[in-house]
């Protein structure tokens, strides 16, 4: 079957690899039909995820139809369009315990860590296996696993109606993030980005207010808009050199920063910013058993996952389609490889 591995950074080949045979574990063989192109999964190809390891069959955002199950799998059936979690985890650590299993201490994400979906098939536990809505395309399907990230995010922030929440990034994760965090009511939604026509969009899409970072201050405007307070939930969905001390500086006191980001590169904080307003800083790592909130969500109306789509290539033009992600067009607002 065909796959694409990056085999070492920048280095990306469609490969044949053996099609995967069920065992007692991995007890559902699924044939892929869709599957997300994802920041980490770009950061893979150029060498800039700390996480990933080489060669890699990459993809994360993964979505197919049921071709085989076994004697022991019960939660799925043979032709049942399924959307597979990316966590694996080892039970018994310490985050599994505290049930957090998507740090786990053996933490194995599939495309990271392990082989993921850019492959034709691919053979999974089936309690990994989360039915598709049917109101949902299998491309629109792959949307689910980005906004279980959201979820996530929203999750370890603790939202609540009285917050006023500015989001740093009007990417394919921040727009994910725009969708769930509205559905708590905020005071205000702040979003943050250098595009005016993405920040135009977030408008239309439930933002009360936007900030170019490339024309003001995203501090002194995120206090301005906030009655001199600061936001009091920060999200920094873009992860870009100064956006963490940026996040800190404008949050108000007793607010919660949260940071998404995977980069290993030196950046300038200091302790005063955080100490003076009894901070908190939080990471927001991959989803945490979220995948049948989103698809709760999309049955019952409350988030539309329709129209994220923005372009899709057949897999064996894998390449074709990172170039396209490197050429950086204003177009793009999510890729999906189609089988």
């Amino acid at each position: 079957m065909k796959a694409v591995q990056i085999i070492q950074p920048n280095e990306l080949r469609v490969i044949e690899m053996d099609k995967p045979v069920l065992d007692d574990t991995n007890n559902v063989l699924i044939k892929m039909t869709a599957a997300g192109i994802c920041g980490s999964d770009v950061g893979i190809y150029h060498g800039t995820n700390a996480a990933a390891t080489y060669p890699r069959v990459i993809g994360h955002e993964m979505v197919g139809v049921v071709a085989e199950v076994g004697p022991t799998a019960k939660k799925v059936k043979v032709g049942d369009r399924v959307i597979v979690d990316q966590v694996t985890a080892c039970g018994h650590c310490y985050a599994c315990r505290k049930g957090r299993p998507n740090v786990c201490g053996n933490l194995k994400v599939r495309g990271v860590h392990i082989d993921g979906g850019y492959r034709e098939f691919m053979a999974v536990p089936d309690a990994d296996c989360y039915l598709v809505p049917d109101k949902l395309s299998d491309v629109e399907a792959v949307m689910i696993e980005p906004t279980t990230i959201a979820v996530q995010s929203c999750s370890r922030a603790q939202l609540e109606a009285m917050d006023d929440v500015m989001i740093i990034g009007a990417g394919a994760l921040g727009t994910s993030l725009l969708r769930i965090v509205r559905l708590y009511n905020p005071h205000k939604i702040i979003m943050v980005d250098i595009d005016d026509a993405k920040l135009e969009e977030c408008l239309k899409n439930g933002a009360t207010h936007v900030i170019n970072s490339m024309k003001e201050d995203v501090v002194a405007r995120a206090h301005e808009l906030t009655d001199g307070y600061g936001p009091t939930v920060t999200i920094d969905a873009a992860c870009f050199k100064g956006s963490f001390l940026m996040a800190c500086k404008a949050t108000g006191s007793a607010g919660r920063v949260i940071t998404m980001g995977f980069s290993v590169a030196p950046d300038e904080i200091n302790q005063f910013v955080i100490t003076s307003k009894e901070l908190d800083v939080r990471g927001s790592r991959l989803q945490n058993r979220k995948f049948q909130d989103v698809i709760d969500l999309v049955n019952e109306g409350k988030v539309d996952l329709s129209g994220s789509i923005s372009h899709t290539f057949p897999i064996e033009d894998a390449q074709k389609a990172f170039d396209f992600v490197d050429s950086r067009d204003p177009s793009i607002r999510k890729i999906v490889f189609t089988f």
